[in-house]
């Protein structure tokens, strides 16, 4: 039987795309939601409870984009920041939703406890077209770096630099979904002229923990905490999830500086990316985004019991 890969669409086999298939792979694109409806009147909402602020701006062509960040009407300088970050991949649409209902329905909780800066859709052009990357083709989880390729990323760590040396956790919401084995990772193999490898997608949710500062205990709080509202993913044969090794049930570790991504934007002592898995038989919308808000709460209530 013969199980090799179909040939990415677009591009030469072993070539790294150039200027002509970047162009051919954005003429490819097409808007299938909207920022402004789903999301910016989700937050015009909640501007009666919270400090609303345009903290940059996305210019691509005929689109352009406000980035938005949310942040504790009471605001006071000696509470611990808890930023959350949803949308870095714009198709991952629990990580922006789970966020929004978390202000929505857990925030007040944590009123002149810390503050709170949210950034729930970091990447509004990828969200309108369900995509991983910009319409450059660079992935901003990939990015967040000095010189950054990425606007989104750039505009997120000026927004989070004045914050970010004192802030007491970052929680990074993202999924994980059939998708990336089906278009997103073959597309990123044929534009960075690798061979495409075949995996496995994980089936639940996980974390993804920095190697640098694993804090086991804090991400096991998350998973119980998750795990009656969304089934926990197990890992594979090799005891692996995505060819990382599982540290603990549903934790993977990567290190974040070094790889880029957006959990890596502060230095807070508590930091964790979620997973959601919302292709599962198992799994519904509503779950996913209550699966994300419950991430944050269980993150937020173990760092003010242990900072």
């Amino acid at each position: 039987m013969n199980t090799t890969p179909t040939p990415y669409p677009i591009g030469t086999p072993g070539t790294p795309w150039g200027d002509a298939e970047r162009a051919e792979w954005l003429s490819r694109q097409t808007r299938q939601r909207s920022y402004e409806s789903e999301v910016l009147s989700v937050i015009e909402r909640l501007r009666p409870r919270f400090d609303v602020e345009e903290y940059g701006h996305l210019d691509y062509g005929s689109d352009d984009y406000p980035l938005m960040a949310i942040r504790s009407r009471d605001w006071r300088d000696e509470l611990p920041v808890v930023l959350i970050t949803g949308g870095v991949h714009g198709y991952e649409t629990s990580g922006v939703h789970g966020g929004l209902q978390f202000l929505d329905q857990h925030a007040e909780a944590y009123a002149g406890r810390v503050n709170l800066l949210v950034a729930p859709c970091v990447s509004p052009w990828a969200y309108e077209r369900i995509h991983r990357w910009n319409p450059n083709a660079v992935d901003p989880n990939r990015s967040f770096r000095e010189d950054s390729p990425a606007e989104e990323s750039a505009a997120l760590m000026r927004l989070v630099a004045p914050v970010g040396d004192g802030a007491l956790l970052h929680i990074d919401l993202h999924e994980t979904t059939d998708t990336d084995e089906s278009e997103f990772r073959p597309a990123l193999a044929a534009r960075d002229g690798k061979p495409f490898e075949p995996g496995g997608i994980p089936d639940g949710f996980y974390l993804v923990a920095d190697s640098e500062n694993p804090q086991p205990e804090f991400q096991q709080a998350i998973i119980e905490a998750v795990e009656p509202i969304t089934h926990i993913a197990p890992a594979d044969d090799s005891g692996e999830i995505f060819g990382s090794t599982v540290v603990a049930r549903g934790v993977i570790q990567y290190p974040l500086s070094q790889l880029g991504l957006c959990a890596s934007v502060t230095r807070a002592p508590y930091k964790t990316t979620t997973e959601v898995y919302p292709d599962s038989s198992r799994s519904t919308p509503e779950q996913c985004n209550t699966a994300q808000a419950a991430a944050v709460c269980a993150a937020i209530d173990y760092a003010l019991a242990n900072q």
